[in-house]
Formats: structure tokens, C-alpha cells, sequence
């Protein structure tokens, strides 16, 4: 299996299953339950569309990171924050204009035409430092495995 394909395999898996907790471990915390289930089961959910967005991750993050690895953190952070919720809202925008919906479509919050919720910077911040850290770690490693 070639590098970039395992990077971009473990990344869509990586961040398909922080999705599912955070909406599980948010849907617990406002009291909300999902699909009538009780609170303590914590289920959640994702989107088969996220698939191809989480594979960017590696795509975009390996190149990025080299350039901007002698910056403070808080900067790196915020520089890949930005970066997602752009992504989020181009992909939020074409699956509206290709299916006539857009499936997270936020209601609540401080969200930008649905597509974006501003209120989730600190989560996806703390996404982004373990984006970092995993792919510095994985890239230095699945090298020197050879």
C-alpha cells in the first residue's frame, strides 16, 4: 500500500469517527437526543460525504505544514481552522447546488448560510492540532519503516 494511500485511508477514517463522537458527545451535553435514542448511548452520526472531504486532509495538510512549521502554534491553528471552514462551506455550497440540499445545514449557532457555524472554531482548532500531530508523526515514521 503506497504511502499517500494509507495517509489519505487513515485520515477519512480519522476524521469520519471524530465527527461521530463530537456530535455524540454534543448531542449528550445540550440534551438532545438522536434518532430517539437515549442520551446515554451517545450515537451519532456523519455524512457519506464527508468521505472525500476528510481525505483532503492529507492532500492539503502535508504541503501546508512544511511551510508554515516555523510559525507559533495558536497561528498554525487558526491558518488550518480557515482552511476548514472553507472547505466546509465550498463543500456545504456544491452539495447544495447538486442535490438541492446541503446535508449538515446549520440552524443554530453562529453558522453562515447554514454551511459553517463559527461557534465551532475552538473544536475545530483542537481537530487541527491533533491533524498536525498525527500526520507529523505518521509522515516521519511511515519513512523511516522502509
Amino acid at each position: 500500500m503506497s504511502k499517500n494511500f494509507f495517509l489519505c485511508l487513515f485520515f477519512a477514517c480519522f476524521g469520519l469517527t471524530c465527527e461521530i463522537c463530537f456530535v455524540a458527545i454534543t448531542n449528550f451535553v445540550r440534551g438532545t437526543p438522536f434518532c430517539n435514542e437515549p442520551l446515554w448511548s451517545l450515537t451519532g452520526k456523519t455524512y457519506v460525504w464527508m468521505l472525500p472531504i476528510y481525505v483532503l486532509i492529507p492532500l492539503m495538510a502535508g504541503p501546508l505544514m512544511k511551510k508554515i512549521a516555523d510559525m507559533n502554534l495558536f497561528v498554525r491553528l487558526l491558518i488550518y481552522t480557515f482552511i476548514i471552514l472553507v472547505v466546509e462551506f465550498i463543500s456545504g455550497f456544491l452539495l447544495q447546488q447538486i442535490t438541492g440540499k446541503c446535508p449538515w445545514e446549520y440552524t443554530t449557532g453562529w453558522h453562515i448560510m447554514g454551511y459553517i457555524r463559527l461557534d465551532y472554531i475552538p473544536s475545530w482548532m483542537f481537530f487541527s492540532f491533533w491533524i498536525e500531530y498525527l500526520y507529523m508523526f505518521l509522515d516521519k515514521n511511515l519513512n523511516t519503516a522502509k
